[in-house]
């Protein structure tokens, strides 16, 4: 009997088609410095005038390689920048495929969004100087990404890995209150989700080898010309300095209208720094919930539209003359007068938005493309249950990613689409923008087994 009983289970256990984690989690660790050595431009505030003007804090890129009981693999990016756009995040994630053969499931590059890091596109250069020296930052950026990225492969060892959720409150909705009266106001309006995703990952010694965890809140509030991570990078110090050894990342959630509060000065962005981390430790000093070995990645790009009438010709030449318009503006309004001049038509779409989901173990982990509001990671929450992670700032920056709300109420985050030539005239993202995001999310939810959350929940055009 007892024969038979092994039979049946050796026979299940390698049954073709039955995924069965082998052994358990593997992870490495690795982190590089990329304070830029000179004074260059600074991207996330359109009134700087002037190159960057010294260091407040070092700012860092850290990645975090992960190998599944069944030997697959994924890394996690962290990057202190405002934004790395299409060109460069293909650039990197091409050679991450050629080099350690990853494909782009596999790959989080998620941006922490301070708006005191260097520019990466030439766009935001004033002069022939200043761009050359934003092309050279960009290409060491990329290869300190790759290395990194290699060290960490080269890096693994066995693990185990935890998830929680912690709470911190300095975020404020900047639509739905005056950014420069918040010191006035005793109370907030919202939207707003103040969850703190958190993943630990333990060494078989039980030491820990890292923490990740995340905050959907703009980080931009320091607004002068010295470069520093802002509050993620006061965050992460005061981690290391509770566990020393550990390597940290943060992870940029849904923040595309929310700001931190207070601001404007170091210490205002010390004290949220260090909130965020006591979240942070909370959740590290209580029963975490244990992931199986499993990993499964999916992965697509999206076309996204605007259902506005697209500039005329006399528009698009006068955009193409303006000096004063960034470079890529001017070159996009040249190649539209040219498909114009063949009779072509133009149609503002922006073909290639990112979205992501990962499962690891039983942790639902969703990654969205550009500045998603914090709408997006509210209905996701609601779908696929409050224990999901949604990052925001994935992959490739492009734009604020509204809602229809937002659309019809109009303002900043409203005007916002990355049509180039178009978006001198503000041209905004189609009504359908969030339930044609919504709608990819679930089918790569599918893919992956995540499933949907016991409560029900009406899902646009579902």
């Amino acid at each position: 009997m007892k024969k038979l009983i092994f039979a049946i289970g050796f026979g299940l256990l390698f049954s073709p088609g039955v995924a069965v984690s082998q052994t358990g989690w593997k992870a490495g660790v690795a982190r590089a410095n990329i304070t830029p050595q000179e004074s260059m431009w600074m991207a996330g505030f359109g009134f700087r005038n002037k190159p960057s003007e010294g260091v407040t804090s070092d700012i860092w890129t850290q990645a975090i390689a992960l190998e599944d009981g069944n030997g697959k693999k994924v890394v996690l990016i962290a990057v202190d920048n405002a934004g790395i756009g299409k060109e460069l995040s293909d650039k990197i994630r091409g050679k991450l495929k050629t080099l350690y053969d990853l494909d782009k499931d596999q790959i989080i590059l998620n941006n922490s969004h301070t708006h005191s890091g260097p520019a990466t596109s030439a766009g935001w250069g004033r002069d022939d100087v200043q761009k050359e020296k934003i092309k050279r930052y960009a290409e060491k950026l990329e290869n300190q990404i790759v290395e990194m990225v290699g060290k960490a492969i080269k890096s693994l060892e066995p693990v185990k890995i935890f998830s929680g959720n912690g709470v911190v409150r300095f975020q404020v909705n900047r639509r739905n209150n005056i950014q420069y009266k918040l010191h006035l106001q005793s109370e907030f309006n919202g939207p707003n989700m103040y969850d703190v995703p958190v993943i630990k990952v333990q060494k078989s010694s039980g030491e820990m080898l890292a923490v990740l965890f995340g905050y959907a809140c703009h980080a931009s509030m320091l607004r002068d010309y010295k470069f520093s991570g802002d509050y993620p990078a006061y965050a992460r110090m005061e981690l290391e300095k509770l566990y020393p050894g550990v390597t940290s990342l943060f992870f940029q959630g849904a923040g595309g209208n929310q700001i931190g509060h207070p601001r404007n000065t170091i210490e205002n962005t010390r004290q949220c720094g260090k909130d965020l981390a006591v979240a942070v430790e909370r959740v590290l000093s209580e029963p975490m919930k244990e992931l199986s070995a499993t990993l499964a990645t999916s992965y697509s790009e999206i076309v996204l539209e605007s259902d506005q009438i697209p500039p005329t010709q006399s528009e698009l030449q006068e955009i193409a003359s303006n000096r004063n318009n960034p470079d890529s503006i001017r070159i996009k309004a040249r190649e539209d007068l040219d498909k114009l001049n063949r009779g072509e038509s133009i149609i503002p779409t922006y073909p290639s938005y990112p979205v992501q989901v990962w499962k690891i173990g039983e942790l639902p982990l969703f990654t969205l493309g550009g500045e998603p509001a914090i709408e997006y990671a509210i209905k996701l929450k609601l779908i696929f249950g409050q224990e999901a992670f949604v990052f925001g700032y994935s992959n490739i920056m492009m734009a604020y990613i509204s809602t229809p709300l937002i659309l019809n109420e109009g303002g900043y985050e409203g005007s916002s689409a990355p049509f180039s030539s178009y978006m001198v005239r503000g041209v905004k993202w189609g009504s359908n923008i969030e339930n044609r995001i919504i709608q990819e999310a679930l089918k790569l939810a599918r893919q992956v087994g995540v499933e949907m959350a016991p409560k029900k929940y009406s899902i646009p055009g579902g």
